[in-house]
C-alpha cells in the first residue's frame, strides 16, 4: 500500500452535490445536472485518484422543459443492495419563495449502465432525498423538509424519514422527524451510514455559499433520537479565509482499501475571492472514526485540503484530462450537454452532410423550452475553444455561433446573422442578469466557412474570427466574465442555432468543436 498525493478538486468544473458509492472494486460518483441533459452524470474510478466520465442516467425519463434556471435535477444519491442499484433524485419545478415545488423519485437498475426503471414518485415535501438499506432489509427514505410557514429566509426545517416498501413501491408507516438542524440552518443533503453500533446521519448545513458545512449526528436506533456531534461542524471553510477551497459541504462517505474512509464533498475555487466561474466542483479527503465514535477529518481539523493523500494499492499518478474535441464524424461525443431536452436527429443531424453537424434552429438563447445548443463544462481557468460554421441566414432573426453560457439570464453570444445594410455579419450580444446588450459593431462576412474562437484567462474573455489570411481578428471588447460566475451551476462553452421567424426554419453546419486548456 502506498500514499498517493492528489490535487483537489478531483472533478473540476460543474460537478456539484457529489454522492460516492463503492460496489465491488469500483467507485462511483454521481453529481447534479440541474437543467443540463443528459442528467445525473456518473464518474467511475478504481483507486479514488483518477476518475472517468462513465455514463449519464437521465435521458428520456424526465421532462425539464419550462423549468426555471437553477431548478430541475438536484442531489442524486446512489445505493446498492441485493445486486441492484438504486438512484434517488429531485426534480425541482419552482424555487420562488415562500414555496419550493420539488418532486422526489427513485429508479433501479441491475447495472450502473442500466437498463434503469421508470422513475417511481416518492414525495414532494422537500428535496435532497436518499435511500438507506438497513441490515434487516428494511429501506428508509430521507429528505430535507421544506416549511413555507417559517418567517426567516431559511425554510429548510430539518430531516424527515419514512420506510419504503420495495415490493409495493410505496412509502409506508409514519414519517419520522429525525433532525431539526442547528443554528447553521438550511439543513439538507442527508445520508445515513451504519458503523459499529451507531447509525450516523450526515447532513449539509449553512447554505451552499460561504457558510456551507458538514454536520454529523448519531443514534443507536434508526428513527432516533439522534445525538449531535458536540464539535460540529466536522468540515467547513466558512472560518478559513486562507483556504483555497471554499463553500465546502454536501459530504458522502465511502470505505477505501485497508479500512480507510473518505468523504467526497462539493467545493468551489472563487475568482478574485468572489465567485466561482467553474461552478461547484467535487473534492475528496480522508476521514477517521475516533475512539469515542465520532467522525472527523483525518487532518484533525475542520479544514478542506487542496492537496491531500489517498491510499492506493500501487503507485498512481493523478491525471485530470479536460481537453475535448468532436469532429462530428461519428455519433455525438457523450461529453456534450443540452438545455432541458436531449439532442435528437430532429435537430442534431449527422447524416445529411457527413463530417459535419447540421444543427437545426430552435428558440432564443433565453428560452426555457426548445433551445438548440450543445455545450461542454468549463473545467479550466485558462482555455481556448474553437468551432467552424457554414451558415446562410436570410433575416436578423436567424443566428448561429459560439457561446459562453451560464444560464438564460447570463451569457455572451458571438454569432453570425443577417443585417439589412451589410448582409451577412458577425455580431456580439451580452446578457447579464436578464439585461440584454447588443454590441453595435457588425463585421461583414465574405468567406463561406466562418471559424470562431473564444479565449478565456480567468475573469477575462475575448472572441476572435479567423481571417482569409489565417490571422485571428479580435471581435469586440475583452469581456469581464465575473457575471458568469456564481449560482448553483457553472459556465459552459457551446454552439447553437436560432430562428425566431419560424420554428426549425434554418440550419448551420458545424465542422468541429475544440476545447483546449492553456
Amino acid at each position: 500500500m502506498v500514499q498517493t498525493k492528489i490535487q483537489n478538486p478531483i472533478l473540476p468544473g460543474f460537478n456539484p452535490d457529489p454522492n460516492i458509492l463503492k460496489v465491488g472494486d469500483s467507485y462511483y460518483l454521481a453529481v447534479s445536472s440541474f437543467e443540463w441533459l443528459p442528467g445525473i452524470r456518473i464518474y467511475t474510478s478504481e483507486n479514488l485518484v483518477n476518475w472517468q466520465h462513465h455514463t449519464d442516467i437521465l435521458t428520456d425519463q424526465v421532462n425539464l422543459q419550462g423549468n426555471p434556471k437553477d431548478c430541475s435535477i438536484w442531489a442524486p444519491q446512489l445505493s446498492y443492495y441485493d445486486d441492484q442499484f438504486y438512484l434517488t433524485y429531485t426534480d425541482v419545478k419552482n424555487t420562488t419563495r415562500p414555496f419550493k415545488d420539488c418532486h422526489n423519485f427513485l429508479m433501479t437498475a441491475p447495472s450502473i449502465d442500466g437498463p434503469w426503471s421508470e422513475p417511481i414518485y416518492m414525495t414532494s415535501s422537500g428535496f435532497d432525498p436518499s435511500l438507506f438499506h438497513d441490515e434487516d432489509g428494511r429501506k428508509w427514505y430521507l429528505n430535507e423538509i421544506w416549511d413555507y410557514r417559517m418567517t426567516t429566509s431559511n425554510k429548510s426545517a430539518g430531516i424527515v424519514m419514512q420506510e419504503y416498501d420495495a415490493r409495493t413501491k410505496q412509502m409506508v408507516g409514519p414519517v419520522h422527524k429525525i433532525f431539526d438542524g442547528t443554528e447553521l440552518a438550511k439543513t439538507e443533503a442527508s445520508h445515513i451510514y451504519r458503523h459499529g453500533e451507531y447509525y450516523y446521519l450526515i447532513t449539509a448545513e449553512g447554505g451552499t455559499g460561504s457558510g456551507h458545512s458538514v454536520t454529523v449526528c448519531r443514534s443507536k436506533n434508526i428513527t432516533g433520537p439522534y445525538e449531535l456531534d458536540p464539535n460540529y461542524p466536522m468540515m467547513t471553510a466558512s472560518d478559513k479565509p486562507e483556504s483555497l477551497l471554499k463553500n465546502t459541504g454536501h459530504g458522502s462517505l465511502v470505505e477505501g482499501i485497508n479500512g480507510k474512509w473518505y468523504m467526497a464533498y462539493l467545493t468551489t475555487r472563487p475568482l478574485q475571492g468572489k465567485a466561482a466561474i467553474l461552478g461547484r466542483e467535487t473534492a475528496i479527503q480522508e476521514v477517521v472514526w475516533t475512539d469515542d465514535g465520532w467522525l472527523r477529518l483525518a487532518n484533525q481539523t475542520t479544514a478542506p485540503e487542496a492537496v491531500t493523500m489517498i491510499e492506493t494499492k500501487e503507485p498512481v499518478v493523478q491525471e485530470i484530462h479536460t481537453k475535448f474535441h468532436d469532429d462530428f464524424t461519428s455519433p455525438l461525443k457523450k461529453e456534450w450537454n443540452t438545455r432541458r431536452l436531449m439532442p435528437s436527429e430532429d435537430w442534431c443531424d449527422l447524416k445529411s452532410r457527413p463530417g459535419y453537424l447540421r444543427m437545426i434552429s430552435g428558440e432564443s438563447p433565453q428560452s426555457n423550452f426548445d433551445q438548440h445548443m450543445l455545450a461542454v463544462r468549463q473545467k479550466d481557468f485558462v482555455f481556448e475553444a474553437k468551432t467552424s460554421i457554414e451558415f446562410s441566414p436570410k433575416t436578423f432573426n436567424q443566428m448561429a455561433g459560439l457561446f459562453l453560457y451560464l444560464n438564460e439570464q447570463n451569457y455572451i453570444y458571438c454569432y453570425q446573422t443577417w443585417d439589412e445594410e451589410k448582409g451577412q455579419v458577425l455580431r456580439l450580444m451580452k446578457c447579464q442578469e436578464g439585461t440584454h446588450t447588443l454590441l453595435p459593431e457588425r463585421l461583414s462576412i465574405s468567406q463561406k466557412e466562418l471559424t470562431l474562437k473564444v479565449s478565456v484567462d480567468h475573469e477575462k474573455g475575448s472572441f476572435y474570427q479567423l481571417t482569409k489570411s489565417e490571422q485571428w481578428e479580435k471581435i469586440g471588447p475583452t469581456f469581464d466574465l465575473m457575471f458568469l460566475a456564481g449560482g448553483f451551476t457553472g459556465n459552459f462553452i457551446g454552439i447553437g442555432v436560432q430562428d425566431l421567424d419560424k420554428k426549425a426554419g434554418c440550419y448551420a453546419d458545424f465542422a468541429y468543436f475544440d476545447y483546449q486548456p492553456k
